[in-house]
């Protein structure tokens, strides 16, 4: 069944190359990011789950 709803629709052959390109410039575009962010975005980043004072400068509970 799927191979006949397949070959139904024109220009199927398109598809799996398009997905394979997206695949490819997200992967290249994120690996690109990783390579041009700043480092000190990085370290703020790593260090948010553990900053107690950001948490408590940015906290909305009720004190």
């Amino acid at each position: 069944m799927q191979k006949e709803i397949l070959t139904s629709i024109e220009n199927v052959e398109i598809y799996p190359i398009i997905s394979l390109l997206v695949f490819v410039l997200f992967f290249v575009g994120m690996g690109w990011w990783v390579l041009r962010v700043d480092k000190r975005y990085i370290d703020h980043m790593k260090s948010l789950p553990v900053d107690d004072d950001h948490q408590k400068e940015e906290s909305h509970e009720k004190k």
